[in-house]
């Protein structure tokens, strides 16, 4: 979390001081601050924008903070506007909408009851509706609400991944705000190609973030706003590199193998010895393995994509032994009272009894249980993946091995060193799921060529 400067939270208290806001109460207010200062820097904002609030709100209404909450966060805000914008930006928050809430009654309570124009008189009632609908229009600070909920339904509806759905809201937000809350009526192709020009030039970000802006733009204009995107003629396009994977020795696997603890050293395993992503390793249920066949079956891999790998000889009794303790650990959940894991899609309703059956159960299930409130019951997720990458980048760190590694890593050494040891690309395509075989044609550039240089006629071989 971003720290307050000093000289603004000298500032900031002796505001506090003066509105008589109770003592107790300080850390409240500058927690919401702090939060306020870290989304404006975590979504490229400016503090001193009133822009930057309406996206604000939106997040806290995401995260399911109470009306109140809000209300005294842009209470918060307005003491911050004080402090660095002056009169102007107070009395703009004053009239914003969002602000006006039952639970604070004093709040507004100066706002004239009465349009008025600059003499001092009640303005006129325009004779023109229709320009004045036109106008309105065209005023920022529109609400996207019903928008994002179309967005979340043609994702859902399309059965993308969360993380799809993720990366394209943050951004369409990011989008929404960079055109003032533009109402999405007035949103042209024009705000997209200045949009990614603004990304290309001014943030500087990599093609591939260009890239992924473009596709959610593109997803937005097509199924949320219903309209032709056409062509972006004119954009700057940030220049894609040719990338290169990091690639680990043997050594430095096993190195990294003998720091980590279970069972995260048997994910890394598993990651290295079957080419497997994160995310499909720590999806695997205990039917995901067959040890009569030596057979690890991946469902729903990406692109919805099931695919087998054979298990590696070396690591079956590990896996047998991590086997048992899973079985342990569902007994004990049945005695508490466990009402099962989390199915996918509506397998659930189908098949009532399937959240409780040792088949359906994660593999690599998560070390606490989840409440579902609506259920009025404990449930049990997989391992969530934020601890196996702490756990190899402490490793990582541990063994001093100067290479930038993640999870991915282990993937691009399987890949590699099946290269190395001279088998077929396709075979390598199909072990990794890849569509195209030019995606699997990267790894070329990360073992020694073996092959020979000098052009000779094979009648002289």
């Amino acid at each position: 979390m971003l720290s307050i400067p000093s000289a603004l939270r000298a500032q900031f208290d002796e505001r506090l001081r003066k509105k008589a806001i109770p003592k107790k109460t300080h850390w409240s207010y500058i927690k919401w601050l702090r939060y306020y200062l870290d989304f404006c820097r975590k979504y490229n904002l400016l503090e001193s924008n009133m822009e930057s609030l309406p996206p604000f709100l939106r997040k806290l209404e995401e995260k399911k903070q109470t009306e109140a909450q809000q209300q005294q966060a842009v209470d918060v805000i307005a003491l911050y506007y004080d402090i660095i914008g002056g009169k102007h930006h107070t009395a703009a928050l004053s009239s914003y909408p969002k602000t006006i809430s039952d639970h604070n009654p004093e709040y507004g309570k100066n706002k004239p009851s009465k349009i008025v124009n600059k003499s001092g008189n009640p303005a006129d009632k325009p004779r023109n509706t229709a320009c004045q609908s036109h106008q309105t229009k065209r005023t920022s600070n529109a609400s996207w609400q019903a928008e994002y909920t179309r967005l979340v339904n043609e994702i859902q509806v399309r059965h993308y991944s969360p993380k799809t759905l993720k990366a394209y809201r943050g951004w369409v937000q990011k989008f929404q705000s960079f055109t003032k809350s533009k109402s999405p009526e007035l949103i042209s192709t024009e705000d997209v190609k200045e949009y990614l020009t603004f990304l290309a030039v001014k943030r500087k970000v990599s093609a591939s973030t260009q890239n992924q802006a473009f596709n959610a733009l593109l997803f937005l204009f097509r199924h949320v706003f219903g309209k032709e995107f056409g062509k972006v003629d004119g954009v700057v396009r940030a220049k894609r590199k040719p990338y290169i994977p990091v690639v680990l020795s043997r050594e430095e696997i096993d190195v990294i193998l003998k720091h980590l603890s279970p069972p995260c050293d048997l994910v890394v395993k598993l990651l290295y010895g079957c080419g497997l992503r994160l995310f499909e390793c720590l999806n695997l249920r205990v039917h995901c393995l067959n040890f009569d066949a030596g057979v690890l079956t991946v469902h729903d891999g990406k692109g919805k994509k099931d695919r087998t790998v054979p298990l590696p000889q070396t690591i079956v009794l590990d896996l047998q032994k991590h086997l048992d303790s899973v079985k342990d650990l569902h007994q004990r959940d049945l005695n508490r009272g466990y009402g099962g894991v989390f199915l996918p899609n509506a397998l659930e309703e189908k098949y009532k009894n399937a959240p409780k059956e040792i088949v359906w159960q994660w593999f690599f299930p998560a070390i606490q249980l989840t409440y579902v409130e609506k259920a009025g019951e404990y449930r049990r997720y997989h391992l969530h993946e934020t601890h196996v990458q702490k756990a190899i980048r402490q490793a990582v760190r541990t063994t001093g091995i100067a290479k930038r590694v993640s999870s991915h890593t282990f993937r691009h050494t399987f890949a590699s060193h099946l290269l190395q040891a001279n088998f077929d690309i396709r075979t390598i395509q199909e072990l990794l799921g890849h569509s195209d075989v030019r995606t699997t044609m990267i790894y070329t550039h990360t073992v020694k060529s073996v092959t020979l240089k000098e052009a000779k006629s094979p009648l002289d071989l």
